[in-house]
């Protein structure tokens, strides 16, 4: 069964990732008939907020799959990890086959990656690194689920931290978005910074609770239902 279900969350995710990447192409076709470069074009205001709704609106259909996809914390935060590290890295595979884009594989071109609640821009080889951490990490709790995990108020706090530094290093040039300008640099110390730690400290309680060893002062965040 939990086969199945894996199987069938890699059909889904797929699927997002075709959704996502050809509204992309239409939008490329529509403000960069020429090719889509930085300095972004500027994009109407009633365009923009529908943008920013759908952006909106595709995180809550990952969230709400996930939340389906199991009873455990561990399915479920694993099934939306899983959804959205495909979903990113399908995207970019529809670009190249539909537009061939970045030219000549360049991973080192710029990219619009989110805009919520600010425009985050960075090189493609960053969410494609954390894309396909979260497939690996999502398969991994999937596949675990039942397995006892205690994660303390510290462990979350380090893993929450990372998110927001990784995130921070997203938001490094979001002026340049608003200023119609080309990124000048990514904050590759930043990310990298923000990866480590919140793999360190993720592989450091996984161990924890491969052993069965206790954490002090614990909160379960896996084996709780409803």
């Amino acid at each position: 069964m939990r086969h199945r279900n894996y199987i069938a969350l890699w059909i889904v995710g797929l699927t997002i990732g075709w959704f996502e990447a050809a509204i992309v192409v239409d939008l490329r076709a529509l403000l960069y008939p020429n090719g889509f470069t930085f300095p972004l074009a500027v994009m109407p205001t009633r365009l923009l907020g529908v943008e920013v709704a759908r952006e909106a609106c595709s995180l809550v259909l990952l969230t709400a799959i996930g939340w389906l996809a199991g009873q455990r914390k561990a399915e479920r935060w694993g099934a939306f990890l899983l959804l959205f590290g495909i979903w990113d890295l399908v995207y970019y595979v529809v670009l190249k086959l539909v537009l061939d884009w970045p030219v000549g594989m360049d991973l080192n071109t710029w990219d619009i990656l989110f805009l919520i609640p600010l425009p985050w821009t960075g090189p493609i080889w960053a969410p494609a690194i954390v894309a396909a951490e979260f497939v690996a990490i999502g398969t991994y709790l999937y596949y675990t689920a039942e397995r006892q995990r205690e994660y303390t108020g510290l462990d979350i706090t380090v893993l929450a931290g990372s998110a927001v530094v990784i995130v921070g290093s997203f938001l490094g040039e979001w002026r340049a978005v608003l200023e119609s300008r080309t990124p000048e640099t990514f904050p590759v110390a930043l990310f990298v910074t923000g990866v480590l730690l919140g793999t360190g400290r993720f592989l450091m309680c996984e161990e924890r609770a491969r052993r069965g060893a206790p954490a002090p002062r614990a909160t379960s965040i896996a084996q709780e239902r409803g």
